[in-house]
């Protein structure tokens, strides 16, 4: 069990924000909790930021968006794509605003943040497929929200970081779109429960080893082969040809081997990665970036990395 003691005193806003999780519950008790739980730690986006959605059309798709722009720039921006957490089956626009808004202010960047379908209702693949869509409209069309097609970088937190690895997976795949860099914070990609970080943070308060078994259960269905590579990028044997990768974990989290395990995949198939570990943190730490100076740096390291890839395209 993670120590209490070794959590940094910043993480107590996340927990209390979230308090109790009860042991049972239903799909809507879920979501409305982490509803609350997100609401309790947002911020409005600043004045001067313009923000509105939109509906993208991918397929036979309508897929959800926010866009960000910050102010004090004309032209065409570049863009980053954010993918929010939330399990593959909570989170929303809204969960995730002040997460969205935060990258567009630290980067300059367009934040584009994508609304995917939520398992169990729409289980793998529709996330990614929605997330696909986003990221190939954004490099064809991007002219209409004054993006840049060519300088886009993907960020995606918790599951959100999974579906982030796999589109850098599906773009060299598919020969496109290209990005420009990919940052997976507190990813989970696949690797399995055995981990040691699994076993010592297994009733870590931001997130269990059971709460992460449970949303795997929901988003892969029976019928899903776990060799998929998209499903669960840990599974990719070819990790070669991929964007310039940040890989974030939290010390305290359950699914902290994950980010560990993939970085180091990704650096022995020779690719240009950067690590971090934010000491006595827990899953979801972003979240915390307005409660204190160690939350902020944490997030501040992850804006570095996209504006230097979006700065060298």
């Amino acid at each position: 069990m993670t120590d209490k003691i070794r959590i940094h005193p910043e993480m107590k806003a996340m927990i209390d924000a979230r308090g109790p999780v009860p042991t049972t519950q239903t799909l809507e008790d879920a979501r409305e909790g982490w509803n609350a739980y997100s609401a309790a730690l947002s911020e409005p986006y600043p004045d001067d930021m313009t923000v509105f959605d939109k509906t993208i059309h991918a397929g036979d798709q309508k897929i959800p968006v926010r866009v960000y722009q910050p102010s004090g720039q004309a032209g065409a921006r570049p863009c980053v794509i954010y993918i929010h957490g939330g399990g593959f089956m909570k989170g929303d626009l809204d969960s995730s605003d002040t997460n969205a808004w935060g990258f567009a202010q630290d980067t300059g960047a367009t934040v584009v943040s994508i609304d995917y379908r939520l398992a169990p209702e729409h289980p793998y693949p529709a996330a990614f497929d929605d997330c696909y869509g986003v990221l190939t409209w954004v490099a064809a069309n991007g002219a209409e929200i004054d993006v840049d097609g060519a300088r886009i970088a993907v960020v995606g937190d918790s599951a959100g970081g999974s579906l982030t690895a796999a589109l850098a997976l599906a773009a060299r795949d598919r020969g496109g779109p290209k990005f420009v860099g990919q940052a997976m914070i507190y990813p989970c990609t696949g690797l399995p429960p055995t981990s040691q970080s699994y076993i010592d943070n297994a009733m870590g308060p931001g997130l269990t080893t059971s709460a992460m078994a449970s949303y795997y259960e929901l988003y892969l269905p029976g019928s899903v082969d776990h060799a998929d590579f998209y499903a669960m990028p840990d599974r990719a044997t070819d990790l070669t040809n991929l964007p310039p990768a940040y890989v974030h974990v939290a010390a305290l989290d359950p699914i902290r081997d994950d980010g560990r395990v993939y970085a180091s995949k990704l650096a022995l198939a020779g690719q240009e990665v950067t690590f971090r570990e934010a000491k006595g943190m827990i899953h979801g730490f972003m979240r915390a970036r307005l409660r204190g100076p160690a939350a902020r740096a944490e997030f501040d390291a992850i804006c570095a990395f996209l504006r230097d890839v979006l700065s060298t395209s």
